[in-house]
């Protein structure tokens, strides 16, 4: 039996632990040189190597790799993870896990486009990198490719969304933050985007790391030494970031509900993962709130066919955490809003989400697990779903 016992599961956030030459093969000579070592601090960088070099002894060791995917989910995760970024092991943790299909996410890819000068040298990083990612999910239709597409420039992001369909897609992650700090995600020079996007039947999605909103610096400085991070070191998130994370993805879908882009592109899908779902029920409330304070004197409010709460409603999915109370969020905002997610084989994931998520949800019928686990997903992706056999697991 697998992890999924029998429920048809769509996981909407796994991830890939990518390996120190990860894009080295799809980057020119010149990138490789300016952007330096994927794992650049030796110290980190040795440790992160060396993770890796004894996970690939898995291969000829048939004990150890028996041992490995005995338990994927509540086993060892990080590098150390099974299919962590060895494609075929991935595709054998999904048979354990028996998740119908999975998107797959970058890690520590995207901070070394963050090393990038100037806009030739991102764009150029960010295809090496959707490139590296298409490669490792190419084995298996299950494996959905989340393809990061900067939005700093117009025509750049457009010509980089067209290759990145071109490398089937499933998704496409853009920063939670205003592109490039210059204009709004709903400003009518990204019009062409939004555009494709909903005729490809492809959505967004705002994932925490990009744009991702933290503790204005001042407020650490409070007289007091800095507490470690959620697993106990210091590169991660603490407790005041973490009240931080969802700020930013209300800011940008305000945006592109009051610029009108949800209007203006009915059929366009979102989704924001790894951001908690805590907020969402304000955040609707508050929307409704605004509209009916301010639409008496705003045009903009005037002219929209929906409140924006409903195009949210509309548009959006969410993936809570594995260990909130998912139950009352879907009492409070509805059962349509929520997605089942591992974050597999982050640790974040927890070593058994499904049990975090169904402490909450055995006040539900099967209908609305069934929303959660599965249809909602499947409505989130359109067109792209349709690559996935879904059938009982």
């Amino acid at each position: 039996m697998t992890y999924a016992n029998g429920r048809i599961i769509h996981d909407a956030d796994a991830h890939t632990m990518e390996t120190g030459d990860w894009l080295a093969p799809y980057l020119d000579a010149d990138l490789i040189e300016a952007l330096g070592p994927l794992y650049g601090d030796a110290a980190v960088g040795d440790r992160i190597l060396g993770i890796i070099e004894d996970s690939k002894k898995r291969k000829t060791d048939p004990e150890a790799d028996a041992a490995a995917r005995e338990n994927v989910i509540a086993g060892t995760k990080g590098w150390g993870g099974y299919g962590a970024f060895d494609t075929d092991e991935r595709k054998t943790a999904l048979d354990a896990l028996g998740f119908q299909s999975q998107l797959v996410f970058p890690t520590f890819g995207l901070g070394l486009l963050r090393r990038a000068k100037g806009d030739d040298q991102l764009y150029r990083a960010a295809h090496a990198l959707n490139c590296a990612q298409a490669a490792f999910c190419a084995s298996d239709k299950r494996m959905l490719l989340v393809a990061f597409v900067p939005m700093d420039d117009p025509k750049r992001a457009l010509d980089l969304l067209e290759k990145s369909l071109e490398l089937g897609a499933a998704a496409i992650m853009v920063s939670s933050s205003p592109p490039a700090d210059k204009r709004s995600p709903g400003h009518p020079d990204y019009d062409p985007f939004w555009a494709m996007m909903a005729e490809a039947g492809v959505p967004f999605v705002l994932h925490i790391g990009p744009g991702t909103m933290t503790q204005p610096e001042a407020y650490r400085d409070n007289g007091r030494e800095r507490a470690a991070d959620l697993h106990g070191g210091g590169e991660n998130l603490r407790f005041p970031d973490f009240m931080c994370v969802g700020l930013a993805p209300q800011m940008f879908l305000t945006a592109l509900a009051y610029d009108g882009v949800f209007q203006r592109h009915p059929t366009l899908r979102g989704g924001v993962i790894e951001c908690g779902a805590g907020w969402v029920p304000s955040f609707l409330l508050q929307l409704d709130y605004g509209y009916k304070s301010f639409q008496r004197t705003d045009k903009y409010l005037q002219e929209m066919d929906l409140k924006p709460s409903e195009f949210i409603r509309r548009a959006i999915k969410v993936t809570p955490f594995a260990g909130e109370d998912v139950g009352v969020l879907i009492e409070q905002a509805g059962p349509d809003m929520f997605l089942f997610s591992s974050d597999y084989p982050h640790p974040e994931g927890t070593r058994d989400p499904i049990g975090q998520f169904e402490k909450s949800l055995g006040k539900f019928d099967e209908g609305v697990k069934d929303k959660f686990y599965r249809t909602n997903f499947e409505g989130f992706m359109g067109e792209a779903i349709k690559r996935v056999a879904v059938v009982p697991a």
